[in-house]
């Protein structure tokens, strides 16, 4: 393999050839055979024991994949990596072989060879090998596009649940078709289906930098957050900024206290953007960029792109004291699995993680990543209030579109579905009709497509607006003359799909229209951060919305609420308390539609039940109540308010097994105390949690005050934040120095009279010895501690996440 050349059959010798060599092994194939992964399980397992990093990535395109191949594959060993590509009919056909040596040497091999023992054999197929010293660009270029393919957020990983859900879904459509059902282990046939649609990238414009020499505002504020953290001996934080606030230049503050800086995000054009920033805060210092086509690892500050550093070869480049402070700006966007190599690798003094929307509406971990410690945040309503963010007046305009006809994917609408009902004269009037009577100067159009913003574009343009349409066909220059017009007056409306979600401002927008459905809660709340820029001569932004029966319309008002305030309602329709500065005002079609919406409910139901199943599939079993609380959609509160319980929730989504449910039907209201017991301070669930941690056989017995006392003390010395928030009043600040008597008498004073009072006789406090007055059946002992456990760990968890403001 040292020349570059053709290779029309046996290319399973030249890539067992490759494994052999290999310190990792990247496979990129759109359908994946049984009869491939029998080819490949001896050298891949041999590799594995070497130490090699091995990952795939396969397709669900016409569910052509073979079930049994996915749990082959999955069942060799569980250090294999493993992606599977949502397709959503979108056509998926990509053959790849990456090869990485010891030796800082690769290879590669493109072709047409799908992971089939016809296809790496004697089946008629063209690929190309070509070793990293024929082109050593291409190698980077191909190891770079690897993984961002592999982690897309189209891909989910491959396990039981994952698996289970995929063969559900290939044997109904082989039911109705019958041709993949019969393949020959010998003759699996190449099937190309389909046409290439368009779709669109996130893309932004890089930002000129400004003068900022010192914090402004909230970031100085945040600043001054930081450095206490610091001081109070976290390593670390996780600060949410509205759009808008200058999160990238607070990181640069801050990271002049740090010798060495790592800064990671999930898109080129921020590494560039964040690079400017911190060049203009510390021009004395070095900055580089670490990433498909640059390796600038010897800086002073270093900005990397996720895809290159979730490679382990390309981060272990880096001394594990390479760096002082992690970055992660916008860390939402990526699974924390792909950062969890990074952060496990560097021995770094401090990580700070940056977004704008922490919130749970996209499937994410955002939280956990920081261990749940927020050192400052700010939303875009406390902004406006403070006066750093501009005001609004939000009107909530009738979507005539009936949503309920297209069909749901998951985590968006069938685009051809959508687009047949999009496409009309009559809504395009509806739309236009709103803007004319709303508008300003300066509007920005957000979109569900390329082809609505190409139509609405025409329309806007026969009614004499002068308008462009910028999708990610758009070229950069293009883009750049056409935020320039706007600014300067010549254009008065820019239509987008996602292009201006993140990384690009213009200050002069007083106009926002959204002429598409509300998807996710938090590209929503980006979309709104970019009219809300302070200008020279802006008094407001307007918001238009048009809102119909679509998913989240119930709910997308929640995104202009501040925590702090109660709010009102109209017609039964809950109105968020907005500063005095803005205005939120819904035609009466809107308010009807979403008293009916909430009436109904039963989306919102499904959403959750969807939600929890998803999670499941990502961890490859059940997610425990915290873990659905950090990684899924809804907060985990919401779960009891929908449901009742959080229990009552697993039993709708049809998670029991007969005798699951027998637990949860005999014990249902010591699981309804537990969840709902109120908590004024977190020492009910510590002592829970003391009796728990004595096992499944014992955790139901009688305790004491001074059996309890050790253990309570040591949980809130052991965490600074938990010190801080409920053991520093004055009649607990003494008790710092363990005093076995006065935390006892802490303990029986506090927590376990109080609960004894409240929980309706199921736990009883005589003075010495706290009890439950119920029997625990020996076969049922290890669920009900399983489960009291969850509840037990989610509430202490979301008291101090609560507690701290986060």
């Amino acid at each position: 393999m040292t020349r570059m050349r053709l290779v029309t059959e046996l290319l399973i010798e030249e890539i067992v050839e490759a494994i052999e060599q290999s310190s990792s092994v990247y496979i990129l194939t759109a359908f994946l055979m049984k009869s491939g992964v029998d080819l490949l399980k001896k050298p891949v397992k041999e590799a594995l024991n070497r130490g090699v990093e091995v990952k795939v990535l396969t397709g669900d395109y016409m569910y052509v994949t073979q079930p049994e191949a996915l749990q082959a594959l999955y069942e060799l060993d569980d250090r294999i990596e493993i992606r599977l590509w949502k397709s959503n009919g979108r056509s998926f056909h990509p053959k790849a072989y990456l090869f990485q040596f010891e030796e800082d040497q690769g290879h590669v091999i493109i072709g047409s060879s799908n992971l089939s023992r016809s296809a790496l054999t004697r089946g008629v197929e063209w690929n190309v090998s070509i070793p990293a010293g024929e082109s050593e660009e291409l190698h980077k270029e191909a190891l770079d596009s690897y993984l961002k393919l592999f982690l897309s957020e189209n891909t989910v990983p491959v396990n039981e649940p994952t698996i289970r859900m995929y063969e559900e879904n290939y044997n109904e459509v082989n039911a109705k078709t019958g041709q993949f059902s019969a393949f020959d282990a010998e003759d699996e046939a190449e099937l190309m289906f389909g046409d290439e649609k368009d779709y669109e990238h996130v893309v932004a414009e890089p930002k000129e930098p400004y003068e900022v020499l010192s914090p402004r505002q909230a970031q100085a504020k945040a600043l001054e957050e930081l450095e206490r953290t610091v001081e109070d001996g976290y390593n670390k934080a996780l600060v949410v900024m509205a759009t808008g606030l200058g999160k990238t230049y607070l990181a640069a503050f801050f990271a002049r206290r740090f010798k060495r800086v790592l800064f990671i995000a999930h898109r080129e054009e921020i590494l560039y953007q964040a690079k400017r920033t911190f060049e203009h805060v510390m021009p004395d210092r070095t900055h580089g960029i670490f990433n498909g086509k640059q390796k600038d690892g010897e800086a002073d500050f270093v900005f990397a792109s996720i895809f290159s550093v979730a490679n382990r070869k390309q981060v272990e480049e880096f001394g594990q004291d390479a760096f002082d402070l992690i970055v992660i700006d916008e860390f939402h966007h990526a699974a924390a699995r792909s950062y969890q190599h990074v952060l496990d690798y560097f021995s770094y003094s401090f990580l700070l993680g940056l977004t704008a929307t922490p919130d749970r509406m996209d499937g994410k971990d955002v939280y956990a990543i920081c261990d749940g410690n927020v050192a400052y945040r700010i939303d875009f309503i406390q902004a406006i209030e403070q006066g750093w963010l501009s005001s609004f007046r939000y009107y909530g305009i009738y979507d005539e579109i009936d949503y309920s006809q297209v069909t749901w994917l998951g985590k968006r609408y069938d685009e051809e579905e959508l687009l047949g009902l999009q496409l009309r004269k009559d809504v395009f009037d509806n739309i236009y009709q709103a803007w004319v009577k709303h508008k300003q100067t300066r509007t920005l159009v957000f979109c569900s497509s390329i082809k609505q913003a190409d139509f609405l574009a025409k329309s806007f343009t026969d009614k004499g607006v002068a308008c462009l349409s910028l999708t990610s066909k758009t070229s950069a220059r293009d883009r750049k003359e056409a935020v320039q017009k706007l600014e300067s007056g010549e254009l008065e409306v820019i239509l987008t799909v996602d292009l201006f979600n993140e990384g690009v401002d213009i200050p002069l927008v007083d106009t926002l229209l959204f002429a598409r459905p509300t998807e996710s809660l938090s590209i929503f709340t980006q979309q709104v951060g970019r009219g809300l820029r302070l200008a020279p001569t802006k008094k407001s932004c307007v918001i238009i919305d048009l809102i119909g029966n679509y998913r989240n319309a119930d709910v997308k008002l929640s995104v202009f609420r501040n925590q702090d305030s109660e709010g009102k309602r109209e017609a039964g329709v809950a109105i968020p308390a907005v500063p005095d500065v803005c205005s939120i005002d819904l035609e009466t079609k809107v308010i009807d539609l979403l008293n009916e919406l909430q009436r109904k409910r039963k989306p919102r139901r499904e959403q959750m039940i969807h939600s929890y199943y998803e999670v499941r599939a990502e961890l490859g079993r059940d997610p425990s109540y915290l873990e659905l609380h950090l990684h899924g959609e809804f907060d985990g509160t919401q779960y009891k308010a929908e449901f009742g319980s959080y229990f009552a929730f697993l039993k709708e989504a049809g998670v029991y097994t007969d005798e699951e449910e027998q637990v949860y039907s005999s014990y249902r209201q010591w699981f309804l105390e537990v969840e709902r017991t109120t908590m004024t301070k977190s020492y009910k669930m510590v002592v829970l949690s003391y009796m728990l941690s004595r096992g499944v056989e014992q955790w139901f017995k009688p305790v004491t005050p001074v059996e309890v006392a050790s253990y309570f003390h040591q949980y809130y010395m052991s965490e600074t934040y938990r010190k801080k928030i409920d053991f520093s009043a004055k009649n607990t600040k003494a008790m710092w120095e363990y005093d076995e008597g006065k935390v006892a008498r802490l303990v029986a004073q506090m927590p376990m009279t109080k609960w004894a009072n409240s929980s309706k006789g199921l736990v009883t406090f005589d003075g010495e010895t706290f009890e439950l007055t119920f029997e625990v059946d020996g076969s049922s002992s290890g669920k009900v501690n399983e489960w009291t456990r969850e509840v037990c760990e989610y509430r202490l968890h979301r008291y101090f996440e609560r507690k701290a403001g986060r």
